[in-house]
């Protein structure tokens, strides 16, 4: 038998189902600050060692994906996969190739160290004990209710800034150091790797979301070869690139009540600097709009040269 609900309930639920539970605020494209914020000295550092300056190295980048027919193509392939507009990638490559690594000359050359990092014997470890084991102790039995990657290893960061940094535990005494840089930092501090500059553990975060947009095969800390090829291929660091980008916009929509998808400098600010959902949960408590950092700034600045050579 049908049960057929009154006018005043289908009228109800149907305002229930439109209404979001709460009000969205659009971010307008353009930056908040009138000047640039003050550029951190390591990256300036790092540019005069090699005799460079931040205006070469976005000319570098900026003609590198304006030259090559091929890369303008994957981007907007990957673009057009994740929902987000091809800028963002753009922003996020400029921002990474200008204030922390110069970018090569050919696309192929990524492919070849690609090939390189996956034949290497490597693990995620930290004074023998890898990670895979490490996240298996029972202070981080909490995390295995997490509700997707990104929550799961954001979890375990937490967790290990709270029971570990710094403190002596089970007669260890851990470093002070970040998680990512204690764990997922086998070959030198710094790293991040290949077009994206995408670190370890932020492709680790996302890859349940290209799992399912790009059907690739879910990455594990457990095989780190993988993960390095994984960031080093041009094919497949975009898709991880777009994937974070989406996190981004989503969890500000989600969680801030920010929508963040036009102001590719606010992407590109969040791509530099990660934690996007607690970045989105302190945005929403402050109030105010989210606002770029130097790195953001500039593919704000930029934006139209940066669009125009999508076309």
């Amino acid at each position: 038998m049908r049960y057929i609900l009154p006018i005043t309930a289908l009228v109800f639920l149907t305002l229930s189902i439109a209404t979001p539970s709460f009000a969205v605020t659009k971010v307008p494209p353009g930056n908040r600050s009138a000047s640039q914020p003050k550029i951190p000295a390591t990256s300036v550092s790092r540019t005069r060692s090699t005799n460079g300056s931040f205006q070469a190295k976005y000319e570098k980048i900026r003609d590198l994906i304006d030259s090559d027919k091929k890369l303008k193509g994957k981007i907007k392939k990957a673009a057009k996969r994740y929902g987000i507009a091809p800028i963002h990638i753009v922003g996020a490559l400029v921002g990474e190739h200008t204030y922390n690594v110069d970018a090569l000359d050919h696309l192929q050359t990524y492919y070849v160290k690609a090939i390189s990092y996956f034949k290497s014997d490597v693990e995620f470890s930290h004074a023998g004990e890898s990670v895979s084991k490490f996240v298996k102790r029972p202070e981080f039995s909490k995390c295995e209710t997490s509700r997707d990657s990104y929550d799961l290893w954001a979890c375990r960061e937490g967790v290990w800034k709270a029971k570990f940094q710094g403190k002596a535990v089970g007669g260890t005494k851990w470093p002070n150091e970040r998680f990512g840089r204690v764990f997922f930092q086998p070959f030198y501090a710094g790293q991040t790797f290949g077009l994206g500059q995408i670190n370890p553990l932020t492709a680790l975060q996302v890859t349940d979301v290209v799992a399912k947009k790009s059907q690739k095969k879910k990455l594990s800390a457990s095989r780190a070869n993988e993960v390095y090829k994984t960031t080093m291929e041009p094919d497949t660091t975009l898709q991880y690139m777009a994937a974070v980008i989406r996190v981004s916009i989503d969890s500000y929509r989600s969680i801030g009540g920010f929508d963040i998808s036009n102001n590719p400098g606010v992407t590109s600010t969040l791509y530099n600097l990660g934690d996007v959902r607690n970045r989105a949960r302190r945005a929403k408590a402050k109030g105010g709009l989210p606002r770029e950092n130097y790195y953001g700034w500039l593919v704000n600045e930029k934006r139209s040269e940066l669009e125009a050579i999508l076309k």
